[in-house]
């Protein structure tokens, strides 16, 4: 399980920044390619935040779609799962956004 490691590198994160003041909530971007299941990553986040100045924050995840750009036809695309071929039959295609993985805001009190 991934997500454990992930979500306790973001709340790291996420305390280190809030210098000693209580967190709210915390946002956070991740992609439809980054192979991470959003409900796990809630039941990790109340787990590592046990002990820490975000005990009690919310989790906010923004988990924006898939697309790719075809180098061959030039469109651009919805990307709907790990086969990266646009609907011309490409295989020639770049990934333009689902890779994200980052803390966009939190919260502090």
């Amino acid at each position: 399980m991934h997500e454990m490691s992930i979500t306790q590198s973001v709340v790291d994160a996420v305390c280190e920044h809030a210098a000693g003041r209580h967190v709210l909530s915390v946002k956070i971007q991740v992609g439809a390619l980054c192979a991470v299941v959003g409900d796990s990553m809630q039941f990790c986040f109340e787990l590592v935040t046990a002990g820490t100045v975000a005990e009690g924050a919310s989790l906010v995840i923004d988990e924006p779609p898939a697309t790719g750009h075809c180098h061959v036809c030039g469109s651009d695309f919805s990307v709907a799962d790990f086969i990266m071929l646009c609907p011309c039959g490409s295989a020639d295609v770049e990934i333009l956004t689902g890779r994200e993985l980052r803390i966009l805001s939190m919260e502090v009190s």
